[in-house]
This record gives structure tokens, sequence and C-alpha cells, in this order.
């Protein structure tokens, strides 16, 4: 049987309570929570409101001001301009995809390397991620050139619906072309 969710109650004093351990906490203690893998939920102690998102969230500021940053200024940018847009639910599943692949590859050859050399694997490492990394992009174009080309025939296809639709609508009406419209 799984252990249920760990709960952290945050006050309005900014302070965060552990309900596990009946003790306050630092966000680099959530930090290690998240980097043990341990399931937790952060919540407001006065409404019950989920804050979780935005723990992480600061986690996150910290490390990008802290060190060297994760993600460059086009990128923050990039993801700023997809909020609102038709295509922020496909970006948000697609790096979260993306995420899984690659935790899911970084374990498979940190297992493989343990394996075949021994604990020196970090030069093995580094050549397996340039592979990967250099795959990546070709892919990544792949992929969106598809979706466009299927978002294309998808609008054409609605337009040509359309007018067949219009035509149908109107095929009543008899309409001369010498015609002019009364004043």
């Amino acid at each position: 049987m799984s252990e249920p969710v760990r709960l952290i109650k945050k006050y309005p004093n900014r302070r965060l309570y552990d309900t596990k351990t009946s003790a306050y906490i630092t966000l680099g203690d959530v930090k290690d929570l998240v980097l043990k893998f341990e399931a937790f939920k952060v919540v407001d102690a006065k409404n019950g409101d989920d804050l979780t998102r935005s723990i992480l969230l600061q986690i996150i500021l910290e490390e990008e001001t802290g060190g060297v940053p994760l993600f460059s200024c086009d990128l923050l940018s990039g993801f700023i301009r997809y909020y609102g847009s038709a295509s922020q639910n496909m970006l948000g599943k697609y790096l979260e995809n993306n995420m899984k692949t690659f935790v899911d590859f970084q374990q498979k050859l940190q297992e493989q390397s343990r394996t075949m050399y021994g604990s020196d694997t970090a030069t093995v490492q580094a050549d397996f991620w340039n592979q990967f990394l250099n795959f990546q992009q070709p892919a990544m174009q792949s992929m969106m050139t598809a979706y466009m080309d299927q978002s294309k025939k998808m609008f054409q296809s609605m337009q040509d619906q359309l007018q067949t639709q219009t035509r149908s609508m109107f095929s009543g009406f008899q309409v001369n072309p010498g015609d002019k419209p009364e004043k």
C-alpha cells in the first residue's frame, strides 16, 4: 500500500508546516522532498487552496537566480507567448512528455553505464546526452511540421464545408446579375 500524500500547510506569515514531521520547513526542505520523489501537497492553512504549483515555481525561481540558469531569456519569453494561445495545452503536454522521456532515458543510461563501466560514467554519459539532444531538434521540427500540415488541412476542410453549407442555404434564392438592389 502506498503512503498518503504528505501534507504541507502554508501559513499567512509565509511559513511552511509539515504535518508529517510536525515541524516548520523551508523551501530547501521542499526541494529535498522533490529530489527524493516524495509525493506532497502544499495547501493554504486558512482556506485549503492548493499552492503546490506556486511553491514549485518559487523553488525554480530560486534555482534560476542562484546559480547557472536552466532557462534562457528566449525560452522564457517563448513560454510567456504561449499563455492564452490555442497551442498552450499542446505545449504543456509536449514539455511534460519530453521531460518524462528525458528522465527515463537518463535513468536507463545510468543503469547501463554502471553495468558496463562501473562508477566512472561521466564521460560516457556526456557523449550519450549529446547524441540524444542532437536527435531532439530534428524530431521536434518533424513533429511541428506534421502538426502545421494537419492544421492547414483541417482549416481548409472547414472552409470548404462552410462554403458548401452556405451555397445550399442560399440555393433557393434567385439572383439575376443585371438586377440592381432597391433603394
